[in-house]
């Protein structure tokens, strides 16, 4: 899948993956958001939405100036009886925009969500535990990796090792108990990386995590009352700047 994505996507948006983190979403929140409204542009009855919205305008001024209670809610009503049909317009758009997007996120999850594990670099591998968790797990890696210490002791209910090694695919191999574990990983200078959370069922081993860095665009100390957008939050924030701005210039209704 993988692969897949990455023979459709990389050739044309793969140079921007080289920018900040930021200005990689900015430009292709920006075009996406641009292509989406174009295609609803010209997927609508771009005569009949702008009636529909403007009967609504009208509606809603009628609500805020009307102190007759039978009256507001047969205002109301036709209100919502627009918004349907206002929906309805919109649906057909939906359909031939939703699913080439759902594929561009996924490549974009592919390759901005995180950091990637850069070559001869030191980088943690955690298995996480579950209450009551002890003992020791080992890990090995095929082909092989430095690792500080192949076997550790389950501490706090869990287990780090720290890893580094040449650019290159790799296994990690987990032994737990009786139980095996695998987890295949990535180093490299580029900006791509294999999924770094595996979480384990019925086992007192819950995750195993690989120490890729998370991806804030705005900036490492940036947060809203704690909340630190990733790549996701931040498209979206962009994305409804773009929509708004755009709507404006093609006047889109």
């Amino acid at each position: 899948m993988a692969n897949f994505l990455d023979t459709i996507f990389n050739p044309w948006l793969g140079p921007v993956l080289n920018l900040p983190p930021f200005w990689t979403i900015l430009i292709i929140s920006a075009g996406i958001t641009l292509l989406i409204t174009v295609a609803y542009k010209y997927t609508t009855n771009q005569t009949e939405m702008k009636r529909i919205k403007d009967d609504l305008k009208a509606h809603q001024k009628e609500m805020k100036s009307t102190k007759d209670t039978k009256k507001l809610m047969q205002i109301q009503k036709k209100a919502l009886d627009l918004n349907m049909k206002y929906m309805m317009g919109s649906f057909k758009s939906t359909l031939y925009t939703f699913i080439p997007i759902i594929i561009i996120f996924a490549w974009l999850n592919m390759h901005i969500a995180y950091y990637p594990l850069y070559p001869d670099k030191d980088f943690s591998v955690t298995a996480q535990f579950g209450e009551g968790a002890k003992g020791n797990m080992t890990m090995t890696a095929m082909p092989e990796l430095t690792i500080d210490s192949a076997t550790k002791e389950i501490t706090d209910q869990k287990s780090v090792w720290t890893v580094k090694g040449p650019a290159g695919e790799y296994k990690l191999k987990f032994d737990y108990n009786t139980e095996q574990h695998d987890m295949d990983i990535l180093i490299t200078n580029e900006r791509t990386y294999k999924n770094p959370e595996k979480p384990i069922k019925d086992s007192k081993l819950k995750m195993i995590e690989v120490g890729n860095k998370k991806v804030h665009p705005f900036g490492e100390s940036f947060n809203l009352f704690g909340w630190y957008p990733g790549w996701l939050a931040t498209y979206i924030i962009l994305s409804i700047a773009f929509s708004a701005l755009f709507r404006k210039l093609f006047k889109v209704y």
